[in-house]
C-alpha cells in the first residue's frame, strides 16, 4: 500500500478490484498471470508495484516489453515516481547497448522498457538479454493480445515472446496486460504462456462514455462536421484516422479552419521532434485536438481525454474500444464518435493484405536464398524479387520469429535448415476472423439498443445494463448540422491538395543520375480517389475515359499557385499503348489553356509490363528503362511532362533524361493523381 501511494502521488489511494491479487500472484507465488482490464484501470501499478517488492527481496531488473514509445517515456516518468531506475533503448534516444551493459553489470537498472522488435536485434540479444535472464525478475508482457493471431493488433515480433518464454527457468514471474481481449484472445494468449494460469479480468463498461455514431460517406461532409463541431466538443480530445494521409488532410483543414489542432502519425514526413511535441501539447491542454493515426492506438496517458472522434470506422469493436478508451479515464463524463466512410473497406482491405505474405512471396524470397552463397541483404533481395522493400522485411521477419531465416545483422539475413510449411489453415482461419471483426463494427451502426453494452458483449463482458448515455439510449442521433457552404469549405481544400513531385536522384541500378539529366521538382494535383480531384481523375480513367475540363481548369490554378521558378515554353506527355488517347488529350487541352504548343515528341520503343505489377524500384526502374524514344528534336525550352498517375516516378524520370538528352530544357514533371501506397 506504501508503495501504490508513493507511486499515484495519493496519501488515500487504495488499490481497485484485482490489483492486489495480481501482485500477489507475481510476488509471492512467482507465478504468470494475465490481466485483463479496461484501460485507467491501472495496470502499470500491478507491475511497478511488484518491481518494487521483487527488487527489495534481491530479484534482477523487470523488462517491460512494450509496443510504443509514447508508452515507455509516460511509463518511465511513472516509474521514477517510485523510485525505480528506469531506462529504455529505442530508435529515439541516445542510450546505447554499451552503456546499458554497464548499466546492468553495476545493478543500477530497476526497470528496462524495451519493444518487442528490440528482441530480435542481434547485439541486444547476445549481449543484453544473457545479463537479463542472469538473475530473476519480472517479465512484463504489455498489449499481450498482440501475440495473439486472433488479436485486432497482431503483431509478428510478438510471437518470438512465447518462444522466449518457453525456455525460461521456473520461478520467474510473467504478467501479461491488455484492456482489448475477448474469450478466444485469452484462451490463446494463456496456451502461449502456460496453460492453468490466472487470469484476472474486471469489467468493461465504461461509465460516463457516450458513445455515437455518423455515417457520412465522403470525407468532405465529416471534415465539415468536425469544422463545424470541434469547438463546441468538451475539453480537449483526440480524432483518430485511419492512414496517414487522412491525418495529414484532417489536421491541414481545421488549421486552416482556425482550430488548434496538432498530429501524430508514424510514415515520411513527420519527424520524432514533431510527434513529441504533439503528445506534449495535448498533455498540456495546449490544442483543442491531437489528429491520430493507430501509431497513438495504446499506451498515451492523458487521463482527461474528453473526446475521441474516428473520422473512419475501425475494423473491430476490440480495437474501437481500446482507443475510444482514451476518453474519460479520470473524468466524469466524455464522448466517443465512429464516423463511417465510404472509403473504409477499401482502406481495410488494403491493410489486411498486408497481414500475411503470400506463399508466392515466401518461396521466392527463400528461393533467392537457395541461389546465393550466403547471407543477404534486403537491398540484395530487391534485385532478386518483386516485392517491395517493407514487403521483403515484413516476410522476413515472420520467417524470423518462426526459425526459417536467421538475422544477422539489423538488413542482413541468413537461410536456415528448417523446412518451410505455409500455414494456408492459420491465415485463413485469420483473415475470416478479421472478416467477422468487420461485420461486427457493421452490426454496431445498425444497432437500437445500447452501444456500450453491444460492446462489452461482444468482449465476452455479460453485463446486461444500458449505459443510458449513448445515442440510442437517448433516443438522439448527433446531429447533421452542416451545410452546402460548410461541405464547399472542405472540397475547395481537398481540391488544393496538391503534392510535390521530387526528383529521384539515383537511377534504379544504384548510379546517381547526371544534374543535368535531373528532373526538376514538379506538381500532383491530387490523391487517387482522395474524396476530392482524385475521384474525378479515377472517373475519368475507369468510367468515362475522359478527362473532364473541370480536370484542366484545377489544374490550370494548380500550376498558377505553383508558380514554379522555371517556366515551361511547351508541352508533352506520357506515351501509352493502355490508354489510348486519355492522356495526350488531357496535355493538348492543358497546353491550350497555357497558351502553350503541344508537341508529342515521347513514343514507346518497346512493349513494359504494368507499372504498377511492379513492386521496387529495381524492378520499376528497369522495366520502363530503355522503353522510350524521342522522335525528332524537341523544342529547347523548358517542358511540362505531363502523366495521369505518378507512383514510383521511374517513367517521369526516364523520359526527363531522355528529353534533357535530346536538347530539351529543364523536365517539369506533372502528374492529375498519386497511387503511392506509402501515405496508406
Amino acid at each position: 500500500m506504501e508503495a501504490l501511494r508513493k507511486l499515484t502521488g495519493n496519501d488515500l489511494a487504495e488499490f481497485r478490484v484485482g490489483q492486489r491479487e495480481a501482485i500477489a500472484a507475481l510476488v509471492e507465488d512467482k507465478s504468470r498471470v494475465i490481466v485483463v482490464q479496461r484501460t485507467g484501470w491501472g495496470k502499470s501499478a500491478v507491475y511497478f508495484v511488484a518491481t518494487h517488492l521483487l527488487r527489495n527481496e534481491g530479484f534482477g531488473p523487470s523488462l517491460i516489453i512494450s509496443p510504443l514509445l509514447a508508452l515507455m517515456n509516460n511509463q518511465i516518468t511513472a516509474a521514477t515516481s517510485l523510485g525505480l531506475r528506469a531506462y529504455t533503448i529505442n530508435s529515439a534516444n541516445d542510450l546505447e547497448v554499451g552503456q546499458l551493459v554497464e548499466l546492468l553489470r553495476s545493478d543500477s537498472v530497476d526497470v528496462l522498457l524495451i519493444s518487442p522488435e528490440r528482441l530480435a536485434n542481434p547485439e541486444f540479444a547476445t549481449k543484453v538479454i544473457p545479463l537479463i535472464g542472469s538473475r530473476r525478475g519480472l517479465m512484463v508482457i504489455d498489449e499481450v493480445h498482440c501475440i495473439s493471431d486472433w488479436g485486432h493488433d497482431f503483431r509478428p515480433d510478438y510471437r518470438r515472446l512465447s518462444q522466449v518464454i518457453n525456455i525460461l527457468p521456473p520461478g520467474i514471474p510473467i504478467l501479461g496486460t491488455t484492456a482489448t481481449a475477448d474469450d478466444r484472445v485469452v484462451d490463446d494468449v494463456a496456451t502461449q504462456l502456460g496453460k492453468g494460469l490466472p487470469v484476472i479480468r474486471g469489467p468493461l463498461k465504461r461509465e460516463g462514455l457516450a458513445l455515437s455514431v455518423l455515417d457520412m460517406p465522403d470525407r468532405a461532409s465529416r471534415l465539415a462536421w468536425l469544422d463545424k463541431n470541434l469547438a463546441s466538443l468538451p475539453g480537449t480530445g483526440i480524432i483518430y484516422c485511419l492512414t496517414q494521409r487522412d491525418v495529414d488532410v484532417v489536421a491541414g483543414f481545421l488549421t486552416t479552419r482556425g482550430h488548434r489542432v496538432t498530429r501524430y502519425r508514424s510514415g515520411g514526413g513527420i519527424e520524432q521532434a514533431e510527434k513529441d511535441e504533439a503528445l506534449e501539447r495535448l498533455l498540456a491542454n495546449d490544442v483543442k485536438a491531437l489528429v491520430a493515426s493507430s501509431a497513438l492506438g495504446m499506451g498515451y496517458d492523458k487521463p482527461d481525454v474528453a473526446f475521441v472522434v474516428h473520422f473512419q470506422s475501425t475494423d473491430s469493436l476490440v480495437g474501437y474500444y481500446q482507443q475510444v478508451g482514451r476518453a474519460g479515464r479520470a473524468i466524469a463524463s466524455s464522448v466517443g464518435i465512429m464516423m463511417r466512410g465510404s472509403e473504409d473497406s477499401e482502406i481495410h482491405d488494403y491493410f489486411m493484405k498486408g497481414t500475411f505474405p503470400k506463399e508466392s512471396e515466401v518461396n521466392a524470397i527463400l528461393a533467392a536464398f537457395d541461389e546465393s552463397d550466403g547471407p543477404m541483404t534486403t537491398n540484395s533481395l530487391e534485385r532478386h524479387v518483386n516485392l517491395r522493400q517493407s514487403r521483403i522485411e515484413s516476410t522476413l521477419k515472420q520467417l524470423y520469429v518462426e526459425g526459417v531465416v536467421d538475422r544477422v545483422s539489423a538488413k542482413t539475413y541468413s537461410r536456415t535448415l528448417k523446412a518451410w510449411v505455409y500455414p494456408h489453415d492459420r491465415i485463413a482461419q485469420t483473415i475470416a476472423a478479421k472478416q467477422r471483426s468487420r461485420n461486427e463494427v457493421s452490426e454496431y451502426f445498425e444497432t437500437s439498443g445500447c452501444r456500450m453494452r453491444f460492446i462489452v458483449n461482444r468482449l465476452n463482458d455479460d453485463d446486461d445494463l444500458s449505459c443510458g448515455l449513448c445515442d440510442n439510449c437517448r433516443g438522439e442521433s448527433t446531429p447533421l448540422n452542416i451545410g452546402s457552404e460548410d461541405v464547399n469549405h472542405a472540397l475547395t481544400y481537398l481540391r488544393r491538395g496538391y503534392l510535390v513531385i521530387e526528383p529521384r536522384r539515383r537511377n534504379w541500378d544504384g548510379r546517381h543520375i547526371p544534374p543535368n539529366e535531373l528532373l526538376e521538382e514538379g506538381r500532383c494535383l491530387s490523391k487517387w480517389k482522395d474524396g476530392g480531384a482524385g475521384d474525378l481523375v479515377a472517373r475519368g480513367k475507369q468510367a468515362e475515359k475522359h478527362f473532364s475540363d473541370d480536370l484542366v481548369d484545377r489544374v490550370v490554378e494548380m500550376i498558377a499557385e505553383w508558380n514554379p521558378p522555371i517556366r515551361a515554353t511547351w508541352v508533352t506527355c506520357v506515351p501509352s499503348t493502355r490508354s489510348g488517347d486519355l492522356v495526350p488529350n488531357f496535355a493538348s487541352r492543358l497546353a491550350t489553356r497555357l497558351a502553350l504548343p503541344f508537341v508529342s515528341v515521347v513514343t514507346k520503343a518497346r512493349a513494359t509490363d504494368p507499372q504498377k505489377g511492379q513492386e521496387n524500384s529495381v524492378h520499376q526502374g528497369g522495366n520502363v528503362s530503355g522503353a522510350f524514344a524521342i522522335t525528332g528534336a524537341p523544342p529547347a525550352g523548358p517542358v511540362l511532362l505531363v502523366d495521369d498517375l505518378v507512383d514510383s516516378r521511374w517513367t517521369l524520370t526516364e523520359i526527363g533524361r531522355l528529353l534533357r538528352r535530346s536538347g530539351s530544357g529543364p523536365v517539369l514533371p506533372l502528374a492529375l493523381a498519386s497511387t503511392q501506397s506509402g501515405d496508406s
